[in-house]
């Protein structure tokens, strides 16, 4: 049986309780019993699974929405200061949680598995999640996106796995204590809270260090961080590293990925025996993430031939490279990817999934800090695509950088030969791709801010 409630969460008060990682933690407390309030700055249909579950959620951000008898108000690092319900908190001296420290809380006397990484941690997590329920394990999960299947983020499971997305950006994931640990890739991200690939990596070997004695690291044995890491953290002797990809020396090694259309089908060999499974979303990353997934649960006596069989019953999740609709002989496709890799990677793949169509991408780029440290490297991604339609700079939880526009990243675009039209306007963009496309094209949306919204829009534009 899964654990209860922890006391101070009881009777929880979420500030942004819509966010993906807040939501996620909210929904198992729900489900768990607790009686769950909190805000969030608009309506959403979030908010409105929250309140199925029997939440309270409240729209704008007030200090009479935090109760007289909250146990704990529970924030992001995304919160700022000058919140009125973290001002009335402190007013009645209700105790503050971080996210992350409530988390850490849920996963207690469970076995749980952090998915960690720069990239691909939601895909990674929920391919875990769909898998073990599939094989009838009732598991525990939190993802950073809908699962495309359940439709939620998050479940209270009877099970006692627990699987966790692990958030690098501000260091909380060293607060968990897993059975497994996955280390998909490590790259130097998330500029205004690390320096230096040397913070990156010191980070990473907190996380690491924290998995209990006799449990697993599964880490990519083709990217370059991940194999710095590995070679930093192999002298802790209570850790068993497992290592997958294509190198030849990976413990359990990726011995072919075939494309098939927009899924794939990826062979490995593990304990000297080929094994082989279909991965439902297109590119040789995603069937990586697959693999780690694979490792992990093997970790945790879980046999591979089942892990493999179950892996394909995996259909997705929103916004990892998701078919919104066609439209006049036009696919209009869903991307997340915000760091130039992610970029890359996903562009590859549907150029591989259709390789004789057109590919027009409209990129927002995500974060002003971001796009001063990567916005070159960005630019340089869009060359990938036969077109691109480039807008403003998603703030998100930023402030202005003076001087650092979207203007970064279509001068590098252009400067590596890519075809790229700015549009500030974002009402703009259905009807400029829509003149754009023609029948036979791929659309991708791209970015991890609202652009995600565009594709409905851009679909009835091209059906008009």
């Amino acid at each position: 049986m899964a654990p209860g409630i922890p006391a101070a969460l009881e009777r929880p008060h979420f500030i942004g309780i819509g966010g993906a990682g807040m939501s996620g933690i909210a929904k198992i407390l729900a489900q768990r019993g607790a009686k769950v309030a909190g805000s969030d700055a608009k309506e959403s249909a979030t908010a409105e699974a929250l309140r199925a579950l029997g939440a309270t959620v409240h729209i704008g951000h007030a200090a009479g929405h935090l109760a007289d008898d909250a146990s704990c108000v529970v924030v992001s690092s995304a919160i700022r200061p000058d919140n009125p319900e973290l001002a009335r908190a402190a007013e009645l001296s209700v105790p503050v949680v971080h996210r992350s420290d409530a988390l850490a809380a849920l996963m207690e006397g469970l076995r749980a598995i952090a998915v960690a990484g720069t990239h691909g941690k939601t895909t990674t997590t929920s391919m875990l999640a769909v898998a073990l329920s599939e094989l009838a394990r009732d598991p525990s999960y939190a993802i950073g996106g809908d699962l495309a299947g359940p439709g939620t983020n998050a479940a209270h499971g009877g099970g006692d796995i627990f699987v966790a997305e692990a958030d690098e950006s501000d260091r909380s994931f060293q607060k968990y204590d897993p059975q497994v640990a996955i280390v998909l890739n490590v790259e130097l991200d998330h500029h205004a809270n690390y320096a230096s690939m040397e913070e990156i990596y010191d980070s990473f070997e907190t996380f690491v260090g924290k998995v209990v004695p006799g449990g697993t690291l599964v880490v990519s044995a083709d990217q370059p961080g991940a194999v710095e890491l590995t070679r930093r953290v192999r002298d802790i002797a209570s850790l068993d590293v497992v290592t997958y990809g294509e190198s030849e020396h990976a413990d359990v090694r990726v011995h072919k990925v075939t494309p098939r259309g927009l899924t794939s089908e990826v062979t490995v060999v593990l304990n000297g025996r080929y094994l082989t499974f279909t991965v439902s979303v297109p590119g040789s990353h995603y069937a990586h993430n697959a693999v780690a997934a694979l490792a992990a649960g093997v970790a945790l006596g879980i046999p591979a031939h089942n892990l493999a069989s179950a892996l394909g019953k995996y259909t997705g999740v929103k916004r990892r490279l998701q078919l919104k609709g066609e439209a006049a002989g036009v696919q209009v496709v869903d991307s997340y990817a915000h760091h130039p890799t992610e970029m890359a990677a996903d562009l590859a793949a549907m150029r591989g999934a259709a390789t004789d169509a057109r590919l027009l991408v409209v990129f927002q780029p995500h974060l002003f800090s971001r796009t001063q440290e990567l916005g070159t490297e960005m630019g340089q991604a869009l060359a990938l695509a036969d077109a691109s339609v480039v807008l403003d700079v998603y703030p998100a939880r930023e402030d202005p950088i003076p001087g650092i526009t979207s203007a970064l990243i279509i001068d590098a675009a252009k400067a590596a030969g890519a075809d790229v039209t700015a549009v500030h306007d974002q009402a703009e963009v259905p009807a400029v791709v829509a003149g754009m496309a023609k029948p036979g094209d791929l659309v991708l949306t791209m970015g991890a801010g609202d652009v995600t919204d565009l594709g409905p829009q851009i679909l009835d534009h091209l059906s008009s």
